[in-house]
Order: structure tokens, then sequence, then C-alpha cells
């Protein structure tokens, strides 16, 4: 990551200069127009790290310029395209506590939200990063329902949602692997409350027929199948049970 003084060390070709002599760049100060328009010549450039750096530097050498509200945002976004997506999120958030009314209040929400988002790992790891995207996805559909951004969050929620089911199944199934089935048919039903509308309902009810006639309760694991056969009738999952309920005196 490019620090601000490495950034305008290198300061004179950045502003056009030949860069050669002795001055110290270290510091340079300038108009707010020039750097602005510096940092966004970068940006335009695919040099993110550079533009947010430059960005950063309105702010702190023109803070009360109009320029530097600006300036604010394109900096967050800047280290979001950089895979910066701490910094982004930082600058988001400090965005949004000096500007909470700002008709750009709902990108930087969405800007946060996206950081988390991309960040999302596989389903074999640690999901909190995933929880910070859903809760973040969630402020920008709450805060401005009616928005192009809400749209797009709520299609990203749908993703989130499959991919905590994910989880919460390859959960389950190891414990019904290692013969957990009480820790098994607990995840299952966890993903049969929260995650009803996702693609991994029906292997969950079906699991859950599994380990309840596993567990020895078979009228539990009837019930499962026939809400399996009620809401995915046509499914391989309850062709399964059926099967699977059949060699156990019928559903």
């Amino acid at each position: 990551m490019l620090s601000i003084s490495s950034v305008l060390v290198s300061g004179c070709s950045i502003f056009g200069g030949s860069g050669g002599g002795d001055i110290d760049t270290s510091y340079v100060a300038r108009d707010v127009s020039t750097l602005y328009t510096t940092a966004k010549r970068r940006l335009d450039a695919n040099q993110y790290q550079l533009s947010a750096a430059l960005f950063d530097e309105v702010e702190r050498q023109h803070p009360y310029s109009p320029w530097s509200r600006r300036a604010k945002l394109m900096s967050a976004y800047s280290y979001y395209l950089s895979r910066d997506y701490n910094k982004a999120v930082q600058s988001s958030q400090s965005f949004l506590a000096i500007h909470p009314g700002n008709k750009d209040a709902p990108y930087a929400y969405y800007l946060i939200a996206l950081s988390y988002y991309e960040q999302i790992s596989d389903v074999t790891r640690d999901q909190k990063i995933t929880e910070q995207a859903l809760a973040s996805l969630g402020e920008v559909m709450r805060r401005y329902p009616e928005s192009r951004y809400a749209a797009d969050a709520r299609l990203k929620v749908d993703l989130v949602n499959d991919h905590l089911a994910g989880k919460e199944m390859e959960i389950g199934r190891f414990y019904q692997r290692d013969s957990k089935w009480l820790a098994a048919t607990l995840r299952f039903q966890a993903v049969v409350d929260k995650f009803q509308t996702t693609s991994h309902a029906p292997e969950a009810l079906y699991r859950l027929t599994e380990s309840y006639l596993s567990l020895g309760i078979p009228d539990e694991a009837k019930r499962s199948a026939a809400v399996l056969g009620a809401n995915y009738p046509g499914s391989k999952w309850y062709e399964r049970a059926f099967k699977l309920m059949e060699k156990h005196g019928g559903i």
C-alpha cells in the first residue's frame, strides 16, 4: 500500500513536473482543483491506490472546501477498487459520520455493503464477514428502500442467505457423518426455519428425515418428509425421502 508520503515524494511526476533537482516533495501544497483533477486522472488510469492517496490529500490540505466532501467518497471508492476493503469501509463510515444527510449517503452505505460482500469466503470458513455483509445490505434496504442500491442489495441478500444456508448444511452433513444426529438436526432445522427460500431447503428437509429416523423419532421424520413433499414434490430430495420412508413404514 502506498503511503501519502511516498505518493508525494514523486510529486513532480504526478503533477507533471520534471522530477529533477533537490526539492523536498514530501509535502507538496497544491490548489484543490489540481489535486482533485490529478486524483481523478489516476483513478481513470486504474491506479487505484494512488488515486485513493491523492483524494485523501484533497481532504487533508483543503478540509473546508466543497471538493473535500466529494473527495472523501471518491477515496472510499478508490480503496474499494484496489480491494483494500477495510480502508473502503473506514472512509465510507468517516464520510457518513461527517455528512450523514448528504445526497451521496446512500452510496456510502452501499459501498460499505459491497466491501463486506466482496470478502465473503467459501462455506468451509468462518462466516463473520458474511454476517456483516448481510447486515450492511439490510441497512441499505432499510434506509433507502426505493433506491437503485436497495434493488441490487435485495439480489445480493438472496445470495448471502444461500451462502449462510450452505454453511449450515456443510456443518450438518459433517455431524451426520460423525453420527451426531441431534447436532445435525439442529443445523438442518436452522436452514428450514431461517433460510426456507434458499436452494438448500429441500435437502435440509431430507436430511432432517434421515436424522430423525436415526434418532428413533419416526413421527418427526414423517413430518419432515411430508413438508418436503408438499413444498418440493418434484425434487430429487422428495424422491429420496419417499423411498426412505417406505422402508420405515411409509409417510
